[in-house]
């Protein structure tokens, strides 16, 4: 009979032509039955436009699965009675399915049974027909029209080794034709992939879970490998495998063997050859890198030796190697049966090519996950190296035994050695150069005696002559080694790591593993020794360096205990001076010490002395001060006062003499513990003064300047008062809380700090500000630090408010130290300002107009407007003022009548200098000096 198509294949009705018979029952004495299909037939065709696809076809295959079912009851039922005169269905389907010829008519003249299909896809038994026959392209036809029908028959009738056997045939067939095509094979990978992907081998997904399972759990090489050997092994019914792991440092093959638990086995010497042909089969399949099966490979020429393991019983194998990513051989995998197993076929192979598509990607995942994991050990390793090192550098021995610790555990070395490197001597010395494993940071290993040999010498003499790592794996092989430490011990050398050290390019020491346990130290591979030591070593270079330079320190540290101990021995008041003013009684009263003009020039050294006690007594008592305490702290300030022209302890007691009158004739202006401050600063603004300017001091690169940037020397005076008061019993302030003590002290480094004339213009200017808009307040803490730093600068310059004797004796000596300052300028090749140039020294007059004019009157009027007390500075210094100026222009005459006369003498045709210029030039006189003050801004010139 022919068969119709009606619509889609697969999916529409198909029927019997117009002209056929109608489906008959065999003769069998049953009568003709019509299956209820024809009419399922009929109602889906009518609603094929009105369902939905999906709905269709879940109908199709539920209805399909019924239809079934009650074909086979009722074949089953009858075949009591009907005669076997045809093939069966089955029968039909599977020969076409296989490639075969259908069967021939039945004997008795009865052909092939007709078979209608509904819509449905179902098929009904119908009657036999003797004129019509079923052939394979008939049933070809049928099965491509009904491609589920076939899938859903495969799925129930075949058995899944026969699929797989299909499929790789089919495979086969491919890769035949592409090579006969010209192809040139490229179909080969698609169609593995191909047949990969549709393998329904029955234990494929369980390996594959199993597989997946254990990376997750032990995510390293040998591991996945193992694991995927085995799913391989299965795959194609192995009688069992081995697993050859490459070693790149030695180039040999290593057999490897896991127990159940996923361990490797340890027990014994593991099995290992070279890898070559000539020898042993997984050599010669290392060396080519080929595909081997083989039967009987011990009788093979290419490899004589066979397996290494006759107890296996192998006979067939099949040989493969697994390649990394990169290139690199990974391992030899060798697969085999005994002599009762057949042989293995092409289809094996490409079962194995089909798992090791898998397998390199997940061999590949292992490796990166194994060096992110390495990678993050080295990390926490070298942080806890950085940890240890860095935060307890006591000494360099105990530097070094941490040193070696830590390079034993990261390399498994049994002996650790440091040698550091003697650069003027050109050796290598170590005091602890033979720690072993027994001793650690609990148990150090005590320093013996130093040992020194030249740099050249032996293995680490030839790491530190050429900065270069040796790694060598048999030390009695290497002519280099030095074997009499050997026999001398009794210890047996077998491999050596020596890596240098450097620091800035530098070899500074050697590091010397010996012995690694399991082996040798590796250049690469998992654990690739030399990479990791590298790596420490740098932090071993930085760890040694930083010891150097603390042990540096530390001894410069109790250099500068000696320094300071004998700088407080001779800074220190002497015991017969403060003897004798200990038994002194201190007056009630001294006459003219509060007068603003008290001079100090006639007052000896312990004059000035008892003077400053005196002032200190009468202003704050002795109820919270200790007598003896008041005395040796005033000598010691005497002392620590430099013999310079100038900023000497007269300049010293002069401005505590200025602070004492101002306090004690404005009582009510400040506080207690402020005029505290106030006295105590001004009587130490000025120590260890060294008779320059802070300019000088940063020009020249001064030690001071290096510690302080800003007010240097201002800095240094308040830092000599902290150390004097620090010094045994001459804390003044011994008897204060702890919060007036905080606060005193504050207030002196506040006070001394405003003596630098730099500070001096921008605290006028906001004090100034305040005084015009009427806001200043003095409840406002910083408005009276500001009163506090301009009284300070106020007395700083009380010399020039003192009468004209005083004033002319002073700016001879302040004048003496700016030409020293001068002189020293010269010498290292600068030009003074015309004020330090002592060959200038008829610009004295002008200078002293524009200090005072631009500096002192501005500084004493402001105080005098918050201070009406003061008023006694302000007019002295504008005394003085007018003086200077008379000074200034009788010099100016006088040079211009030098001018004039020298201009007569040489040429008398130039004409005579007109009245205006004249009166220019006395206008000049009364403009103020700008380096002057810049000089007396940058340097505490008072």
């Amino acid at each position: 009979m022919g068969l119709v198509c009606s619509g889609k294949c697969g999916q529409d009705a198909v029927g019997p032509e117009p002209d056929a018979q109608p489906p008959r029952r065999p003769a069998s004495g049953k009568g003709t039955k019509v299956t209820p299909l024809d009419d399922e037939a009929k109602g889906l065709a009518e609603s094929t436009g009105r369902g939905a696809r999906s709905d269709r076809e879940a109908r199709d295959a539920e209805e399909l699965q019924q239809a079934q079912q009650e074909y086979r009851k009722e074949e089953a039922s009858d075949s009591e009675d009907t005669q076997p005169l045809m093939p069966t269905k089955t029968l039909l389907v599977q020969e076409a399915a296989a490639g075969e010829e259908p069967l021939a008519p039945h004997a008795h003249g009865v052909s092939a049974p007709n078979l209608a299909f509904n819509s449905r896809n179902k098929m009904n038994h119908l009657d036999h027909s003797p004129s019509q026959e079923v052939t394979g392209d008939m049933v070809g036809q049928f099965l491509k029209a009904h491609p589920e029908f076939l899938e859903s028959w495969l799925m129930e009738q075949v058995e899944l080794e026969t699929l797989e056997r299909w499929m790789i045939r089919r495979t086969q067939r491919a890769k035949q034709k592409s090579l006969e095509n010209g192809t040139n094979g490229k179909i080969i990978r698609k169609t593995s992939l191909s047949r990969w992907k549709f393998c329904v081998h029955a234990d494929k997904r369980k390996m594959l879970q199993e597989l997946t399972s254990s990376l997750h759990a032990r995510p390293n090489k040998a591991h996945v490998l193992w694991e995927l050997a085995h799913c391989i092994s299965s795959a194609v019914n192995a009688d069992g495998f081995n697993l050859y792991l490459v070693d790149h440092v030695t180039s040999t093959l290593q057999h490897y063997v896991e127990t159940k638990d996923g361990t490797e086995v340890t027990g014994g010497d593991r099995w290992a050859c070279d890898v070559g042909p000539g020898t042993w089969m997984c050599a010669w399949i290392a060396h080519s890198r080929q595909t081997l099966r083989v039967t009987s490979p011990s009788h093979d020429p290419r490899f004589p030796r066979g397996s290494p393991f006759p107890e296996q019983g192998l006979h067939h194998a099949l040989g493969m190697v697994v390649v990394q990513s990169d290139g690199h051989l990974a391992a030899v995998l060798e697969m085999y049966r005994r002599e009762s197993g057949e042989c293995f076929h092409e289809e094996d192979e490409e079962i194995v090519n089909s798992y090791l598509v898998w397998g390199g990607i997940a061999l590949h995942y292992a490796e990166l996950y194994h060096s992110m994991v390495k990678q993050r050990k080295l990390n926490d390793f070298i942080l806890s190296v950085v940890k240890s090192i860095f935060q307890d550098m006591v000494s360099m021995d105990t530097l070094i035994m941490k040193v070696m610790n830590f390079a034993q555990k990261l390399v498994n070395a049994d002996r650790a050695s440091l040698f550091l490197v003697d650069a003027k001597n050109r050796q290598l010395y170590a005091r602890i150069f033979d720690m072993g494993s027994e001793f650690d940071e609990d148990n150090p290993p005590q320093a013996s005696k130093e040992i020194r040999f030249a740099i050249g010498k032996g293995i680490a003499g030839i790491v530190a002559q050429t900065g270069q790592v040796l790694n060598i794996p048999d030390a009695y092989a290497d002519p280099r080694f030095n074997r009499t430490v050997d026999q001398l011990t009794g210890y047996v050398t077998k491999s050596i790591l020596c890596m240098p050290i450097f620091i800035r390019g530098n070899v500074i020491g050697v590091m010397q593993m010996v012995n690694k346990h399991g082996g040798i130290f590796s250049k690469v591979g998992d654990e690739e020794d030399e990479e990791s030591f590298e790596m420490f070593a740098v932090y071993c270079g930085l760890a040694l360096h930083h010891a150097k330079l603390y042990d540096k320190i530390r001894r410069s540290e109790q250099k500068y205990k000696v320094a300071l101990e004998m700088m407080s021995y001779h800074s220190c008041c002497g015991e017969e001076e403060l003897s004798k003013l200990s038994k002194e009684e201190v007056p009630n009263h001294m006459v003219g010490v509060d007068d603003y003009y008290f001079c100090p020039l006639n007052l000896e050294d312990m004059e000035k002395v008892r003077h400053a006690i005196y002032m200190f007594v009468d202003l704050f008592g002795l109820t919270r001060f200790e007598k003896d305490c008041l005395i040796r702290f005033t000598l010691t300030v005497k002392k620590n006062y430099r013999r310079v022209p100038y900023h000497n302890w007269t300049h010293g007691f002069s401005v505590a003499n200025s602070m004492y009158t101002i306090i004690k004739h404005s009582p009510k202006t400040f506080r207690p513990l402020e005029c505290l401050a106030l006295f105590i600063g001004s009587l130490c603004h000025d120590l260890d003064h060294r008779g320059k300017n802070n300019k000088f001091m940063l020009e020249t690169e001064s030690p001071l300047a290096a510690i302080y940037t800003t007010s240097t020397l201002e800095h240094h005076h308040f830092n000599q008062t902290v150390t004097i008061l620090q010094q045994e019993g001459h804390n003044i302030f011994g008897k204060l809380t702890s919060n007036e003590y905080k606060q005193v002290l504050g207030n002196i480094k506040h006070c001394i700090l405003a003596t630098d004339l730099a500070m001096f213009f921008p605290n006028k200017a906001k004090l100034a500000k305040l005084v015009e808009e009427n806001q200043f307040d003095w409840e406002n803490p910083e408005h009276r630090l500001l009163i506090e730093a301009i009284a300070m600068t106020a007395c700083d310059l009380c010399a020039s408010a003192k009468p004209w004797d005083v004033q002319v004796e002073t700016v001879k000596v302040i004048f003496e130290e700016f030409y020293e300052q001068g002189d020293a300028e010269k010498a290292v090749g600068k030009s003074p300002i015309p004020m330090m140039d002592r060959t200038k020294t008829d610009e004295q007059a002008s200078s002293q107009v524009g200090f005072l004019s631009g500096i002192c009157i501005p500084c004493y009027e402001l105080l005098h407007k918050l201070i009406p007390n003061t008023e006694p500075l302000l007019a002295g210094c504008k005394s003085n003022l007018e003086t200077w100026k008379s000074i200034a222009s009788e010099k100016k005459a006088k040079a211009r009548e030098e001018e004039e006369e020298e201009g007569e003498e040489t040429d008398t045709g130039i004409e005579e200098v007109n009245g205006d210029e004249d009166e220019e030039g006395e206008e000049t006189v009364e403009e103020i000096d700008d380096d002057c003050i810049d000089s007396r801004d940058n340097g505490d010139d008072k």
